[in-house]
C-alpha cells in the first residue's frame, strides 16, 4: 500500500528521500477525480432507498433536487410517478401489511434490483394488464418483494401505499415535479 502525501498546493509529494515525486494514478491530483473514484468499486448504482435517504438527510431543497437530479433515470422516473402521481392507482391491497419473506442476504448478492424491476411496475397498477387476477397479481408483486432487499422492498412498499413524504421527510410531489421537469399532469412541460 502507498501513502500518497500532499504539498500544501495540492501537488503530491517527492518520496521521503526526497528524490523522485511519488507515482499515483492521475485522478488522485484533484478532490473531483478522488470524489469520482470513491463510486468505482461499488457493483451497483445507488439502490432508490439510498436515493431517499440521501433526499431525506439532505438539509434543503437546493440539496434534495441535486440529489434526485444526479440519480435521475427512467426507472427512477418510473417509480416516483407511482409514488406521486394521483391519476396512477395500485391495483393491490393497501389498508394491510403485505405478507412477504423478507429478503436477509446482503446487499448486493441475492437480490433483484428496483431500478430493474421498475419496467414491471404496470402490471399492479390498475389498467396495466388487465389479464391478470387479482390472485396472480399479488403474488407476482410478493415475489417482486421477496427478490428485492429488505429496504428497497419496504420503499416500494412505501411508493405503493403512497406514503414517502411520511417515511422519507421533504420527499414531496412538488419536489420531483420541480427536479424533472414536471407539470401538476406528472409530464414533461
Amino acid at each position: 500500500m502507498a501513502i500518497i502525501r500532499r504539498n500544501k498546493d495540492g501537488t503530491i509529494q517527492s518520496d521521503s528521500r526526497g528524490l523522485e515525486p511519488t507515482q499515483s494514478h492521475p485522478a488522485l491530483a484533484t478532490k473531483k477525480g478522488m470524489a469520482a473514484l470513491q463510486e468505482t468499486g461499488r457493483a451497483v448504482p445507488p439502490m432508490m432507498f439510498e436515493i431517499a435517504a440521501k433526499i431525506n438527510n439532505a438539509k434543503d431543497k437546493p440539496r434534495k433536487l441535486k440529489v434526485l437530479k444526479e440519480n435521475d433515470s427512467v426507472a427512477l422516473r418510473q417509480v416516483l410517478k407511482g409514488a406521486f402521481d394521483p391519476k396512477i392507482e395500485w391495483a393491490l391491497p393497501t389498508s394491510e401489511e403485505i405478507p412477504y419473506k423478507v429478503n436477509d442476504a446482503p446487499i448486493g448478492t441475492d437480490h433483484t434490483l428496483l431500478s430493474h424491476e421498475a419496467k414491471r411496475l404496470y402490471l399492479f397498477t390498475k389498467g396495466g394488464d388487465n389479464t391478470l387476477s387479482n390472485t396472480k397479481r399479488e403474488t407476482l408483486f410478493i415475489q417482486m418483494l421477496e427478490g428485492l432487499c429488505a429496504e428497497e422492498a419496504n420503499f416500494l412498499v412505501t411508493v405503493v401505499k403512497k406514503k414517502v413524504n411520511n417515511e422519507y421527510k421533504g420527499f414531496t410531489a412538488n419536489l420531483v415535479k420541480e427536479a424533472f421537469g414536471w407539470n401538476d399532469e406528472f409530464m414533461k412541460k
